[in-house]
């Protein structure tokens, strides 16, 4: 039979398709399996590989030792991965009694149910068994929309899922234009708001700011780009990146291509504003018309560069747009990719360049040089405000009557971004199993309210069963990516814990520790510091030098560190404490004793230079007490500001 759909569901082209256990899908019926082998590393276990026949997607199985299996899987998706999964996932697959999954999956959760469901046949006929065969999915930002999309809208493929880093509907590109809004206005006054928020700081971000600084650190705040997160504002700025955040800009071009043309003429757009936003925006336009003067070409006659007769005075290379016109007066080729040497006046010709612009270019031709693109698509989470009920990070954007602040584009981006990525799916929460929702407070890509807002939705969508089927925990310290810096942790430990967790909560009926307790005020999410109220799983941190949370000593000083470290109840011990006196990512592990609950470590340090330093003590706990294992090891930070004169 094909694969049938809710009685009340959009058909499979227009919405997600409902995909049962005995059901088929209409286009990932055919499995072949192409080869099996039996390895040794990183864990002894046979591999079965293959592929869905008519497409080009492809899966892996991975078997551990009979004796290790204890009839579950567990099955990573993102869109970008592909079918080979890593030697961590299949390590603690395997040390957690599952097997692996995994496809190269993109477009949805489909793939993913037909690999999920023709592994269960191969188990059965590898293990020898006929005895039920529990599936958990998991995956993170683009892949946390998978696995959403996935518990939505099957039945009897996974019995439940842990989404991390969570993203919801509105998410991309908002979320990436937001912060390049923020690094438009705010880039000079990053260190100093970093100041304020890192430990030992004032506290107060908005003090020292300019009115329009101010309203773009509130707005931006507002929409949910945490604040603390800005200790490293390299990263929430994208200094780092050359097109400013705005790898997504392509997407609205495509879709919403008056867009540019409406925000530099319409009122209610910052390129038309009179404030002192908009005139900061006209100000920092660039609009030129250059002539080519030569053409450099190699020895096969190709255009490799090109001259320009002028170049704007103050040129910025970020968001710049190269468009290539035959002669004066006439259409437009097409877009010019490429480098501008604005010193030299020399634009070097990128080699994705197509055959019909290089054979174009000739003296004379002229070259559009701007940047309109990239200045309105900052502001553009102004012009999408949702439609969709519950979205309460975008109150200040919408006047007292709910009405929207600012003309609204005809279309809303981010949720047709999303239903590509899910599978059609619309965030619904009504989740067919059980869900632990995993989200780091320092995330700048997917904001930390997502998390609450998914919550939020579930428990519309299934009232009562919410408590018997749904938990969401919080990491403190911890984004997006992992520890990019020494200033955050690694949270893979706290996903091995919720996924093991829930297969206990399934299997066994043994409910997984409550949710974080925490509030969202004004789109920020803020927890207890006292580990019993916050709950979760991750310990807490009071580290204090001195006494404080900041001290001003002269060189050659020695001080005093103390932390108390503590588990929520039921949440395992304290197994590890490393020392990070300079703060300078440099950790060292010092003993503490016995693993415990509740640990006191003292320790002492000389600071000899004169400097600013952030020492850390980063701590781990684990569910068993045991501080040998690769696996379900939790980690937070505790650190404080030591000023040496």
């Amino acid at each position: 039979m094909t694969a049938s759909k809710k009685s009340n569901s959009l058909t499979a082209e227009e919405g997600p398709m409902w995909i049962t256990a005995d059901c088929e899908d209409p286009l990932y019926n055919r499995p072949v399996i192409d080869s099996e082998s039996d390895h040794t590393t990183p864990v002894p276990h046979h591999k079965v590989s293959g592929h869905f026949e008519g497409t080009d997607k492809r899966f892996n199985f991975y078997f551990p030792l009979k004796s290790q299996w204890k009839g579950r899987f567990f099955h990573l998706v993102y869109p970008l991965i592909d079918e080979n999964a890593t030697d961590e996932t299949l390590s603690f697959g395997a040390d957690s009694g599952a097997y692996t999954v995994q496809t190269n999956g993109g477009g949805g959760y489909r793939v993913d149910a037909a690999a999920a469901k023709f592994s269960r046949t191969v188990a059965a006929s590898y293990y020898g068994s006929s005895e039920r065969i529990y599936g958990y999915i998991y995956g993170g930002s683009g892949g946390s929309f998978q696995t959403i999309g996935a518990i939505e809208n099957t039945s009897g493929i996974w019995a439940g899922a842990v989404p991390f880093i969570p993203g919801v509907p509105t998410s991309i590109p908002n979320n990436f234009f937001a912060r390049a809004f923020a690094r438009f206005v705010l880039e000079e006054k990053a260190q100093q708001i970093a100041d304020t928020v890192s430990p030992g700081g004032s506290g107060k971000p908005y003090v020292g700011l300019s009115e329009v600084e101010r309203a773009v650190l509130d707005e931006v705040t507002k929409l949910g780009v945490p604040l603390r997160a800005w200790e490293d504002y390299t990263y929430l700025l994208g200094m780092n990146d050359p097109q400013g955040l705005l790898g997504f800009g392509e997407v609205v071009r495509t879709t919403d291509s008056n867009y540019v043309n409406d925000f530099w003429s319409k009122p209610g757009y910052l390129g038309t504003e009179q404030s002192s936003l908009g005139e900061k925006y006209r100000n920092a336009k660039i609009d030129h018309i250059s002539t080519i003067i030569k053409v450099n070409r190699n020895e096969q006659n190709e255009p490799i560069s090109i001259v320009l007769n002028n170049v704007p005075e103050d040129l910025t290379t970020t968001g710049l747009d190269y468009t290539l016109y035959a002669a004066e007066g006439t259409p437009k080729v097409e877009t010019l990719r490429g480098s501008l040497d604005p010193v030299t006046m020399v634009f070097t010709i990128g080699s994705e360049t197509p055959e019909s612009v290089l054979s174009a270019m000739n003296e004379g031709s002229k070259l559009r040089i701007d940047n309109r693109w990239y200045l309105a698509l900052l502001s553009y989470h102004r012009h999408q405000v949702p439609q969709r009920p519950g979205y309460d990070a975008w109150n200040h954007l919408r006047a007292l009557d709910g009405t929207p602040l600012y003309p609204q584009r005809p279309l809303e981006v981010g949720p047709m971004i999303s239903l590509g990525v899910t599978g059609r799916g619309t965030h619904t929460g009504m989740i067919q199993g059980k869900v632990i929702m995993v989200a780091n407070l320092f995330d700048n890509d997917a904001y930390p309210w997502h998390a609450d807002w998914y919550s939020a939705r579930v428990k519309d969508s299934i009232g009562e069963r919410f408590d018997a089927n749904f938990r969401v925990w919080y990491n403190d310290n911890a984004d997006h990516i992992g520890p990019r810096t020494h200033r955050l942790v690694q949270y893979e430990g706290i996903l091995h814990q919720a996924l093991r967790d829930l297969s206990a909560w399934v299997e066994r009926g043994e409910e997984p520790l409550g949710s974080t307790h925490y509030d969202v005020v004004d789109s920020q999410v803020k927890v207890p510091d006292n580990a019993a109220v916050r709950r979760g799983i991750q310990s807490v941190v009071d580290l204090t030098v001195n006494g404080d949370n900041r001290i001003d000593i002269p060189a050659g000083q020695t001080v005093t560190f103390k932390a108390k470290i503590q588990v929520p109840p039921g949440t395992g011990k304290v197994v590890g404490s490393d020392w990070d006196f300079l703060g300078s990512g440099n950790f060292e592990a010092l003993s503490f004793g016995k693993p415990n609950e509740t640990v006191l470590v003292k320790a002492t340090f000389t600071y000899n230079k004169p400097d600013t330093y952030f020492p850390a003590i980063r701590v781990t706990s684990q569910r068993e007490g045991d501080p040998n294992t690769s696996f379900a090891k939790v980690q937070n930070l505790g650190r404080v500001r030591v000023v040496v004169q």
